[in-house]
């Protein structure tokens, strides 16, 4: 308990700098932490059969973040965008020189884990634009919201829960934990609303709402994952509660919903 007090507290300074330090430094801890949960990803998911192109994936992942990064902070052209694009093909390509059964399976691991474990970021990361210029407000508001969200499921499903939430693929979850993690949320984005007038008092309610529902179906997506593998976590890059996969799971559908939300929203 004292390692996973310890992890907790020092992983949550520094993603709490990484917002307040300002937008380079956003761009860069946001950036590494696609690329190692894109490895964890592969770790996970490699066997002796299994072996997707960790260079490869991670090349897509710089080809996408940094290009994304460089229309957000310096104005570039969204066209940019379409670098991504050789890299793609690449990992296609690159499968032809490899003497190993199940090609496509390589192929397909190799990129479903830039869509499952960075593309995610790139969404929570495009909501500290989505104003027009970067602010920490929303980013923040997200996670504040998303970890209310964890600890009331857990307070409410130690103490109350008994009926199963979804329990072929997570045993522990329940309906009193998802109400209470609800609940939680809920009174978190009426307290933001009260300090942050980006929104509408309506719409915090409504993006923790998306938080609440897609978080818990991330979850339940990611210990999916690792029940097909047969293995309990992610990995060992946060001691005390596995890897950067278990502790993000949440918002791997949560920030690209809530971005589609808020530019809908936006644009209306």
């Amino acid at each position: 308990m004292k390692t996973r007090a310890i992890t907790a507290f020092f992983f949550v300074a520094v993603m709490l700098a990484s917002l307040l330090l300002g937008a380079y430094a956003f761009t860069i801890f946001f950036l590494l932490l696609s690329l190692f949960s894109t490895e964890e990803f592969y770790k996970l998911v490699r066997t002796d059969g299994l072996k997707p192109r960790s260079v490869l994936g991670w090349l897509l992942v710089i080809s996408i973040y940094l290009p994304l990064s460089l229309c957000y902070l310096n104005g570039a052209s969204p066209l940019i965008l379409f670098i991504c694009v050789p890299f793609f093909i690449t990992i296609i390509i690159a499968e032809l020189y490899r003497d190993l059964e199940k090609p496509f399976h390589h192929i397909a691991y190799t990129i479903f884990g830039v869509l499952f474990s960075a593309l995610p970021f790139c969404f929570f990361y495009a909501l500290g634009f989505i104003e027009g210029e970067y602010s920490w407000h929303l980013p923040l508001a997200f996670l504040i919201m998303l970890w209310a969200n964890d600890t009331g499921a857990y307070l409410f499903g130690i103490t109350l829960g008994k009926n199963r939430l979804f329990e072929r693929h997570s045993p522990k979850k329940s309906w009193e934990g998802f109400f209470g993690g609800l609940l939680c949320s809920l009174i978190s984005g009426f307290i933001l609303s009260t300090y942050f007038n980006n929104l509408s008092i309506f719409h915090w309610l409504m993006v923790s709402i998306i938080i609440v529902v897609s978080g818990t179906l991330g979850d339940l997506s990611e210990s999916m994952l690792k029940r097909s593998l047969s293995t309990k976590d992610s990995g060992s890059f946060l001691p005390g509660h596995g890897g950067l996969l278990d502790r993000f799971d949440g918002l791997l559908l949560a920030a690209p919903l809530v971005f589609v939300y808020l530019t809908l929203l936006k644009i209306s």
